[in-house]
């Protein structure tokens, strides 16, 4: 909606109102809750345009939906009445007016609104394998493999994995690795497959990426980067120990993502100062590359230590670290689709039986 007022009175004594307005609705018992305040406007009686009190106290006005309905008209024009200056005053007319300059309903659409419509919703998994992490033989390592428990690398991917692979379209995992030394002659790669199949770097499921934990994945933007038609989203998933050694390309690369339709999570592990991933989030300031400002905020970060009951009761620490990992992801879907003016399609129909089948009444 927007609204412009005229003629409003003057409520400062040496100068003029700082009007705004007040949108209330109505309850069923007969009082009226505010679901709305629009910005002030300094030092006007005749405010610009602006997103029913008109405040500085000035007066009010009632009206419908129905009515607003109608769009720009007279009968969309309303007097700004003023309780007190009406009884006081035998003369008193208004308070000024306020003009319906335009209306219109819009749909917001949700999250569950996309996946119904059938968007993919296609997640990437990596763990972090540099040399930071300490050598997997040694029990100081994070990647150490306990026989008799998991350790904080597998408990993470097994506590996000069984609630993501939920979401995604076909449960098959792209598993790309970074930061490791490959056999046979020891050379360090940042972009090897899991599975050890270039053609098809695809794990099955949770327990294929567990099986094929040795190694991770880093990237998801080759996938990403062909299909922004609404269609499909990606999320990245990276699980590590928040040690940055190019923070200034990782930025950049984060910043580019951010065009596309896609969400990183990291989840990080250890005791190390995570001050390099809480930046990375944006939660508080938004990414930056060379001056250049992210579009939108896609990274969301949780520190796995935190989620670590000493209790024991794994079960539902590993429930509320799924929860806040995946906590960001639906508005971040459904911001990249509105700034695209993707809406969702109209759901596939629902399966329903043969009209025409016989049936026997009991």
């Amino acid at each position: 909606m927007q609204f412009c007022a005229n003629k409003l009175d003057k409520k400062d004594f040496f100068g003029k109102s700082d009007p705004f307005m007040v949108f209330y609705r109505s309850n069923e018992d007969g009082t009226f809750t505010i679901c709305h305040k629009t910005e002030v406007v300094k030092n006007t009686l005749n405010p610009m345009t602006i997103k029913v009190e008109v405040h500085d106290f000035i007066g009010e006005f009632t009206t419908s939906y129905k009515d607003l309905c109608r769009g720009q008209s007279q009968l969309n024009v309303y007097e700004v009445v003023n309780g007190k200056k009406k009884i006081k005053k035998k003369r008193y007319i208004n308070s000024g007016t306020v003009s319906l300059l335009s209306f219109s309903v819009e749909s917001e659409h949700t999250f569950l609104d996309y996946i119904k419509a059938g968007t993919q919703i296609h997640f990437t998994v990596a763990i972090d394998f540099t040399a930071s992490n300490g050598n997997p033989s040694q029990s100081t390592s994070l990647h150490y493999m306990n026989p008799y428990q998991m350790n904080a690398y597998a408990m993470a991917l097994k506590a996000v994995g069984e609630i993501i692979q939920d979401y995604d379209s076909d449960k098959m995992f792209p598993a790309l690795g970074f930061g490791a030394k490959l056999p046979p002659d020891g050379s360090v790669s940042h972009e090897f497959p899991l599975n050890g199949n270039i053609e098809n770097p695809y794990c099955n499921g949770m327990e294929g990426i567990l099986e094929a934990y040795h190694q991770s994945l880093k990237t998801v933007q080759l996938y990403a980067a062909a299909v922004q038609d609404g269609s499909q989203y990606f999320v990245l998933l990276i699980i590590t120990d928040g040690v940055i050694s190019d923070m200034a390309q990782t930025k950049e690369a984060i910043v580019n993502a951010a065009k596309l339709p896609m969400s990183i999570i990291i989840v990080g592990v250890g005791q190390a100062e995570f001050d390099a991933m809480v930046e990375l989030d944006g939660d508080d300031i938004r990414i930056s590359s060379r001056g250049k400002l992210a579009e939108r905020d896609i990274v969301q970060f949780v520190p796995f230590r935190d989620y670590m009951d000493r209790t024991g009761n794994h079960v539902l620490s590993m429930a509320r670290l799924a929860k806040d990992v995946l906590a960001e992801i639906p508005d971040q879907l459904i911001l990249y689709m509105k700034s695209r003016g993707i809406k969702p399609c109209p759901p596939p129909p629902a399966y329903c039986p043969d009209d025409h089948a016989q049936t026997t009444p009991i």
